[in-house]
């Protein structure tokens, strides 16, 4: 885990309140990431989920999200713990854990509550996207590959090329079809629907009129889905797990690392795949890019 405290040293852990525990108050942690809490099961109502808009009345403006960001990172909270069992949750700041840590209680609790033990395990991250001078960061998605997959099945991969040569290769190395300019009418009419699409560079030019049909699956330098080592890329992206932002929230995001009953460290080294892969989509210099981050399962609460 030595790797991963620039971008994260502490976890929040969404579990099951068996006991109040001391409640420390937040504190910075590592560039890419100011702080994470534990939200604990409470004797209070959740908090219902945000409802969608219309897309005209979702759209806030940079400087609203930079509040939000803001209240995250100094919100007030009440001195000391609760007295009682009942309280007002959201005036007392959630519990911090290291990450080896949050994940224990995950699986203590998971025992505890007998529930499935081979329940997934997630990470849901709010991340500041501003860049300065009313820039921000677009959006992303990424593919990475998990050192300890927990995932059987195999994505389907298309290979643009027009080399006969390249196409055999693709072929051999599993990709779901391979082809040039005659796939393009075919996705266009649906006839074609896999997973991700990678490309060879001499015929992105010719691949334009599928941008607004792909959208974040269009072949793209940045996420490593063009080049000219076939192989590696289907390698990648057969067995690869995709990560994005919320187009909606914009800022948020969540994925599934691994399940419950893998190893500690196993769990820890996919924690900690995410959070490179994250952090690479905005400078260090600019401060935390991570500015919450939460350890779940599936049946956690809070």
């Amino acid at each position: 885990m030595a790797a991963a405290v620039r971008c994260l040293g502490r976890v929040l852990i969404a579990h099951q309140r068996h006991s109040l525990s001391k409640m420390p108050y937040q504190t910075p942690l590592y560039p890419c990431s100011a702080y994470v809490q534990i939200p604990n099961r409470h004797f209070a109502a959740a908090t219902k989920p945000a409802k969608k808009t219309k897309k005209g009345a979702k759209q806030k403006t940079l400087e609203e999200k930079k509040d939000e960001i803001e209240k995250i990172k100094s919100y007030p909270f009440m001195e000391g713990e609760p007295e009682d069992d009942v309280y007002l949750k959201h005036l007392y700041p959630r519990q911090i854990y290291d990450v080896e840590k949050a994940i224990h209680l995950l699986k203590k609790f998971q025992i505890l509550d007998f529930t499935n033990p081979k329940q997934g395990v997630y990470l849901d991250l709010t991340l500041d996207m501003a860049l300065g001078k009313k820039k921000k960061v677009e959006p992303f998605a990424s593919v990475l590959s998990f050192p300890y997959p927990f995932i059987s099945e195999i994505n389907k991969v298309a290979v643009f090329t027009r080399n006969a040569s390249e196409i055999k290769i693709a072929e051999e190395n599993g990709a779901a079809i391979a082809g040039g300019t005659d796939l393009i009418q075919k996705i266009l009419d649906d006839e074609i629907q896999l997973d991700f699409y990678v490309a060879v560079p001499e015929i992105m030019p010719e691949l334009n009129p599928l941008k607004k049909k792909l959208k974040k699956r269009f072949p793209k330098l940045a996420q490593n889905s063009i080049g000219r080592d076939i192989p590696k890329m289907l390698e990648l992206f057969k067995t690869g797990h995709e990560i994005k932002v919320d187009e909606e929230r914009e800022n948020f995001l969540k994925t599934k690392i691994a399940t419950l009953d893998m190893s500690s460290d196993q769990i820890a080294a996919n924690l900690q795949a995410v959070i490179n892969e994250v952090c690479r989509h905005r400078p260090l210099s600019l401060g935390s890019f991570v500015v919450r981050a939460l350890l779940r399962s599936s049946t956690s609460e809070g």
